[in-house]
């Protein structure tokens, strides 16, 4: 498929995604954390726009010069920005002058392929592809946030969230010695996924699925969150300042659970994969279960490798891009002989090594053909709003 039509493609996939909201639902921000969809869909044009368009089209002139003290996300060299606790309260513009702002950059971005665009403006268009599918997934999770904080608990649209397969049970096992981890540099990769280099492992094993809902239910009822011994201090001081008992979107019924879903409230599904964990709670889980998470080295050693994509159904187990992001016990940081990308996008991953834990994997909002073996995602350990979950590692 050309550059153009994947191009036409991802773009129109973040308009089909707000096809179920109305102008509402686009323009409310339910925390810091999260966006208004309305504003995903203007940031990733003003991505577009200041990153390809404004260094590579000739003659090219903003569509409005305030859009991008509007729509910068964290780009402190590109100039100030608007506060991101506060992109809730641009009401104005309105949505659809966002999406005339989209279609403007649209015309001027497959015009500049039509000319023959340069290699280093596919290269950044490229890397603006990767960015508007990461804010796909990050549109999702922010709207069932959203969602979840009004009393009607409506709906998105009809979701069927991910089903553990009752066939994938036990351990997979891996030697000890020399792994290989990080990008191969035969397809895209950010610049966190590079270089690729030697790992030495200890001899470990690493579940064949995920932990289900049933599993960390039995948790719960153990006395799990209320249990000092599982939980390192910094998660149990968390845990007792937000007074949690059970992960985000589980609502208790009586003596039963509902979680709510993107497509409404609905029974706790005990084959589904525990989902919306915070490291805290997937270690403290890990630890009760007596396991413990992967290291990010020990996930991508045992995780299928890509033929095309990512492989959905693998031989040594499911769920492993599909179903949820999964916590491994290492910090975000750099590769040995990191180089972080230039320009503007020194800033896109390398400021964020720090205080951060790396996720492996995928979800079922991550989408097709984003995800790969090397892919590390990152988040605060208290994070939870994610498709964050777990998949349990030991020591042999």
């Amino acid at each position: 498929m050309s550059f153009a039509d994947r191009y036409r493609n991802i773009r129109r996939h973040s308009l089909a995604l707000i096809e179920p909201l109305s102008a509402e639902d686009c323009a409310v921000q339910s925390m810091p954390d999260a966006s208004p969809a309305k504003w995903h869909l203007a940031h990733t044009s003003w991505f577009f726009e200041t990153v390809v368009l404004q260094p590579h089209a000739p003659g090219y002139q903003p569509v409005n010069p305030r859009y991008s003290y509007l729509f910068n996300s964290y780009y402190n060299g590109l100039g100030p920005r608007h506060p991101r606790p506060e992109r809730g309260l641009l009401t104005r513009p309105s949505l659809q002058e966002v999406l005339d702002y989209r279609r403007q950059i649209d015309e001027a971005m497959l015009g500049l392929l039509d000319e023959q665009a340069s290699a280093d403006a596919l290269r950044l268009g490229e890397i603006g592809l990767q960015h508007e599918q990461q804010h796909q997934e990050l549109l999702l999770t922010d709207i069932k946030h959203l969602l979840s904080c009004n009393p009607l608990l409506p709906a998105y649209r009809a979701w069927q969230e991910p089903e553990l397969p009752d066939s994938e049970d036990g351990w997979l096992e891996r030697g000890g010695g020399l792994y290989q981890i990080g990008s191969d540099g035969k397809d895209f990769a950010y610049d966190n996924e590079t270089p690729r280099h030697p790992v030495h492992l200890q001899p470990y094993a690493i579940a064949r699925r995920l932990v289900s809902n049933a599993e960390f239910l039995a948790f719960i009822e153990d006395g799990g969150y209320h249990e000092p011994a599982h939980w390192l201090s910094d998660g149990w001081d968390w845990l007792r300042s937000n007074d949690l008992e059970a992960p985000l979107y589980w609502l208790r019924q009586g003596d039963d659970w509902q979680e709510f879903t993107l497509g409404g409230p609905r029974p706790l599904r005990p084959r589904a994969p525990a989902c919306h964990l915070s490291f805290y709670e997937a270690d403290a889980y890990a630890r009760w279960a007596g396991a413990r998470l992967p290291t990010e080295a020990e996930w991508e050693a045992a995780a299928p490798a890509p033929v095309e994509r990512p492989q959905r159904v693998h031989p040594d187990g499911q769920g492993w891009f599909d179903q949820v992001w999964q916590w491994t016990s290492s910090a975000y940081a750099p590769y040995p002989g990191y180089r972080p990308a230039s320009g503007a996008l020194i800033e896109y991953n390398a400021k964020f090594m720090c205080n951060q834990l790396v996720l492996r994997g995928g979800s079922c909002f991550s989408p097709p053909g984003h995800v790969r073996p090397s892919y590390r995602n990152f988040f605060y350990p208290q994070s939870r709003w994610q498709m964050s979950g777990l998949r349990l590692a030991r020591d042999l």
